[in-house]
């Protein structure tokens, strides 16, 4: 057998998305046709940070040549975070190192991202890595506005859940709250919403402070309602990004959810373990149930469902692109007189590949991967905001509006305006 020219390891870090198959089966075809030998890593960096050398596979052609419409990812995944202790990362480079391996790819969020800058810079030059962007969260600040992939893929499925409970809802005359997934950031939540259609949607961007109380998310919630009340419909479907459980107060959620909030390796509240939905209806109802009302909610999170879904065409295409651009930066030459670039992102911008060092990718002030958030100054959110129904500051200006609207909380006009005030 020829000798191969290196070695090429893959591994995958953070939450599953569609089209993680895709990347490894380009990543591995490509590799292979180039010389080089493809070794996928088993769950992330769990097992390099402990010097397990066993947990790795040699992956060919034919190992991959139909993974590509798979969802969820042949090798797995974890949430190790390789930089947790100085000792962490000094192992995992030096598994690398021992198995050979002169390029890594690594496929995951803004955390793995992270952890693949680390692993280039303690590398200094030795192991030079492509961290190639996913997450359904779509919050990395990828050049020209791409969506990250899987993103679209996690709309598409989500849309079509909404719309079933759409018509749930307007058959049984009562109110879903739905969580979308979105550690930081609405892209998810506000996609899915404008998509399908939703009564409404919360993301976190729409509360400028660093922190928004219960009271006020729930004001927004109970405002919509009481909005389709007096225009004749006694349901609708609110989509909630769980990001705004982020900028809840700390104690407050201590409070609300009656347990110490765990966290996962990189610092993150595993906002999994926090029923935002039910929090949210069971203080909405409570609010009606003061009136003398009965308001029938039904809670659920989104988000499990739509991580290991089947890629949609776009982001099949959208990633054998990215995968077969990871191995190309690995393997390309630095020009005369640049300096060499040690680790990038892996980006394409109107359809051109692009790696973007990672350096580039940092927010200054934490020093981690940047977050994109959405921007609600934009038409994309401007559109979107103007097709929910929701209490707008010209509802209170109104004051036949404003009258019905009262009626229907039993409360002063004045009172109501109060209460309900327009902050957005």
């Amino acid at each position: 057998m020829a000798k191969k020219n290196g070695r090429i390891g893959i591994l995958v870090g953070g939450g599953p998305a569609p089209g993680i198959n895709s990347v490894i089966a380009a990543a591995v075809i490509e590799a292979v046709n180039s010389g080089y030998e493809a070794v996928g890593f088993k769950n992330g960096y769990e097992f390099l940070v402990k010097g397990d050398t066993s947990q790795n596979v040699e992956l060919g052609i034919d190992d991959v040549t139909t993974i590509h419409t798979q969802g969820g990812s042949i090798l797995h995944t974890s949430r190790t975070n390789p930089t947790k202790r100085v000792e962490d990362l000094e192992t995992c480079v030096a598994t690398l190192k021992k198995l050979d391996i002169s390029h890594l790819i690594t496929i995951g969020g803004d955390d793995t991202a992270f952890g693949a800058s680390e692993i280039a810079r303690a590398a200094n030059g030795e192991i030079r890595v492509a961290h190639v962007p996913k997450t359904i969260d779509n919050d990395l600040p990828l050049p020209g506005d791409m969506p990250t992939f899987g993103y679209e893929t996690a709309r598409h499925v989500g849309a079509g859940i909404v719309m079933n409970l759409k018509e749930d809802s307007r058959t049984t005359n009562r109110w879903y709250f739905i969580v979308a997934m979105g550690r930081h950031a609405g892209h998810l939540a506000l996609g899915i919403g404008k998509a399908a259609a939703s009564t409404i949607t919360l993301i976190p961007e729409e509360f400028p402070g660093k922190t928004v109380s219960l009271s006020e998310v729930c004001d927004v919630l109970e405002g919509a309602i009481l909005k389709c009340r007096v225009t004749g419909r006694p349901d609708g479907v609110a989509i909630i990004a769980e990001g705004i459980a982020s900028k809840l107060n700390m104690s407050d959620l201590r409070n609300i959810a009656g347990v110490e909030i765990p966290r996962d390796e990189y610092g993150n509240i595993r906002l999994a373990d926090l029923p935002l939905a039910r929090i949210l209806r069971t203080e909405v109802e409570r609010r009606f149930k003061e009136r003398g009302e009965a308001m029938s909610i039904v809670d659920l999170t989104l988000g499990y469902e739509l991580r290991s879904a089947a890629p949609i065409p776009f982001d099949i295409d959208y990633t054998r692109t990215l995968g077969h651009g990871a191995v190309r930066f690995l393997l390309e030459d630095t020009p005369e007189g640049e300096e060499a670039i040690h680790g990038a992102m892996i980006c394409i911008v109107g359809s051109q590949q692009r790696a973007v060092p990672f350096e580039d990718m940092r927010d200054p002030e934490t020093g981690k991967t940047a977050i994109r958030m959405v921007d609600t100054t934009k038409l994309y959110y401007d559109v979107a905001r103007r097709y929910m129904i929701r209490l707008e500051q010209s509802d209170l200006e109104d004051e036949e509006m404003l009258k019905l609207l009262a009626d229907s909380a039993s409360m002063h006009p004045e009172a109501f305006k109060r209460r309900f005030r327009v902050k957005s």
